[in-house]
Parts: structure tokens; sequence; C-alpha cells
């Protein structure tokens, strides 16, 4: 079964830190594009993180820059995300999702179920 499973969200303080972590099963993660995504209440889903295949390049939303982390460890089919310097505005639901590298139009992303941070003192 294809699927995604993030851990490690909670309730952390305003300037804590807090790693997420992606663990897919089913497919074979250094075949996929890997991307984070959070979503606020009552706002649209937004892109926070982007890495290539083998970690050799990242991208980062313009809020999250220089506080937060993606990385991949291929080996253990696993996608993390750290998050530094937190703020009460990273507060959201953090999917994370695969898009296979060269797949025609169509082919189908996986995306996890999702895990919930809350920043709040």
């Amino acid at each position: 079964q294809v699927q995604l499973v993030e851990s490690g969200g909670g309730l952390v303080q305003p300037g804590e830190s807090l790693r997420l972590s992606c663990e897919a099963s089913g497919f074979t993660l250094s075949r996929y594009t890997m991307r984070w995504y959070r979503q606020a209440p009552g706002k649209e889903r937004e892109l926070v993180g982007t890495i290539t295949m083998f970690g050799s390049a990242t991208d980062y939303a313009d809020s999250v820059k220089g506080r937060f982390t993606v990385s991949r460890d291929n080996a253990k089919n696993t996608l993390y995300l750290q998050m530094n310097s937190l703020k009460p505005e990273d507060t959201a639901v953090y999917y994370c999702n695969a898009r296979r590298v060269g797949a025609a139009p169509g082919y189908p992303e996986v995306w996890g179920q999702g895990t919930l941070v809350t920043v709040s003192s």
C-alpha cells in the first residue's frame, strides 16, 4: 500500500523547536520530489519547503526561510522538517507530499494524513 505517514507534531512554546518526520511505504522515496505543506485554520494550504530527489537542492517559503530545514534519508525512506524558532503563526496541520520525477501528466501524487503543530504560550 502506497502511503506517507507524518509524525512529530505537538504543542510547543514560541521560540522552541520541533522535528517532523514523514515515512514512506509502498514506494521508493528516491524517485520522488518531496514537499512539506501546511494548512492553518481558516486558511488555504501553503507550500513550506521542497527537496529534490537526492537532497541536492531545497527551496522554502519566505515565511520559514532561515528557520525551517527540509531533509531526507532515502535509505530510510523518510522525509524530515526541522522547525526552529517557532512562532504562533506556524500553527497548522503539516502535510508531506510526494511527486514522481518525470511522471506523465495525471500521475497521482501521494499525500500524508497530516500532523498538527501548535505554537502557543
